[in-house]
């Protein structure tokens, strides 16, 4: 299949409208089943059910699950621990793909340009695989390859998608759900872009280049395309397995320490976030390596750029609570993009920002969540959530969807590692000479130097 064969068809969409259909169609009359007709959802294995559909799919409902499967309150419980193995279990393409794919995207005589490449996937995730392969100068590669058609899957799932959400907000009006979908949208045709992906992957490396514990694969721009991301190979282990040894706290710590830096330091100094902190796109290094506790981030096809303004604004609503400053906090959320705020409602996104913050409001060791349950934030958000519904929707500005997803995607990295860290000591460290004309200015140099 050519390249140009396979952009954003007409009929591609078509196809896809009917395979989705046919995965996600009972979902939609299940619930509404249960809404208007009080029929009986058995919520645990009509999840099963869709976590099968949407792994066989691949392509961005899968991750889309994946972002729900995040956020606390976004999807019933017995979903979110179905929708969360999505991450690990995608099924690859088989071989006859991969020879076509690369062909494709460097010439007949691709394997030439390799001295080794293997057949076999080493990952597959949502809308791509990864292959090992070895340079001609012997370096480890890993070779990421988009499934085809995806582009046609992406404009019919998000088609689907709106739709979705509409019955959502028939049968919960707590959120109003446009700028979400906007904001996904924006995000998931920027992750069909494998070139702008190895742009962001030197952005990442530029502005972490100070944090010898955070590792980043290098990108080779002579081996990529839109469609094919060749970078270096880096070694470690997943989360899981690195806590199925049983590590000591003071490792745990560490692991953590590195996670929240990596993630947070282009935030309050460039106003860049990698908004993807799934289980897959980070490893923790090998347990008696040197650099023990060192972290390898990865996957730069979601991050967000923000504008100076809606850091200061993160900053202002931390203030605004450590100092019981209602006026400031007002100030914050109104600066964020906020819609549809009253006195009610200001209350109970105080609540939740109380919770998101509340590690960062005292200046102990602790825990990221000091009581014991399975999902970060949950009820604290299911309480949120019930309030919000009876004051009526809420449009959260779409910059928020992805800063709030990379906030509770982390504090459930930190849930697992049981990590006690004094995570006010964390934060002032980054905040403490902020100015927000100045990132400004760090921004701009730094998109310009990598072509973003």
């Amino acid at each position: 299949m050519s390249k140009d064969s396979e952009s954003n068809s007409i009929s591609g969409r078509v196809k896809r409208y009917a395979r989705v259909g046919r995965a996600v169609g009972g979902l939609a009359a299940k619930v509404a089943g249960q809404r208007y007709l009080g029929l009986k959802l058995d919520r645990a294995e009509h999840a099963s059910e869709l976590k099968a559909a949407l792994g066989g799919l691949k392509g961005p409902l899968m991750k889309v699950a994946q972002i729900m499967a995040t956020i606390p309150d976004a999807l019933p419980k017995e979903y979110v621990e179905e929708l969360r193995q999505l991450q690990a279990n995608a099924p690859s393409m088989g071989w006859p793909f991969v020879r076509r794919r690369m062909a494709a995207e460097l010439g007949p005589d691709w394997q030439k340009r390799f001295r080794d490449f293997a057949h076999e996937a080493a990952a597959a995730a949502s809308l791509g695989q990864v292959h090992r392969a070895v340079a001609k100068d012997g370096r480890a590669l890993a070779c990421k390859l988009q499934y085809p058609d995806m582009q046609s899957a992406v404009e019919a799932d998000l088609a689907q998608l709106k739709l979705i959400f509409r019955l959502y907000e028939r049968y919960d009006r707590a959120i109003a759900t446009a700028q979400i979908h906007a904001e996904i949208a924006d995000r998931l045709r920027e992750e069909l872009d494998y070139d702008r992906e190895a742009k962001a992957m030197a952005l990442y490396r530029l502005m972490l280049k100070g944090e010898a514990a955070v590792n980043l694969p290098e990108p080779l721009p002579e081996l990529t395309t839109k469609r094919l991301l060749t970078m270096t190979w880096v070694e470690g282990e997943p989360l899981m397995r690195f806590l199925e040894q049983k590590p000591p706290v003071a490792l745990r710590n560490k692991v953590a320490y590195n996670m929240f830096r990596a993630w947070y330091v282009p935030f309050y100094g460039y106003g860049i976030i990698h908004g993807d902190p799934h289980l897959g796109n980070y490893t923790v290094r090998p347990r008696g390596a040197a650099d023990e506790g060192a972290v390898n981030l990865m996957d730069f096809g979601c991050i967000r750029i923000f504008e100076a303004k809606f850091v200061k604004g993160v900053i202002d609503l931390y203030w605004a609570l450590e100092r019981d400053d209602r006026d400031l906090a007002v100030h914050a959320y109104e600066s964020w993009g906020f819609k549809g705020l009253n006195n009610e409602v200001i209350d109970v996104l105080n609540r939740w920002a109380l919770f998101v913050y509340g590690p960062l409001l005292e200046n102990r060791p602790r825990k990221i969540q000091e009581h014991e349950s399975g999902i970060y934030g949950r009820e604290v958000a299911e309480g949120v959530h019930a309030d919000l519904r009876r004051l009526g929707p809420v449009t959260p500005p779409k910059e928020f969807v992805f800063m709030d997803r990379a906030a509770i995607g982390l504090g459930s990295v930190f849930l697992h590692l049981k990590a006690e860290i004094n995570w006010y000591q964390l934060f002032h460290d980054l905040i403490r000479d902020f100015d927000d004309k100045a990132l400004a200015k760090r921004q701009k140099a730094a998109l310009k130097e990598v072509g973003l």
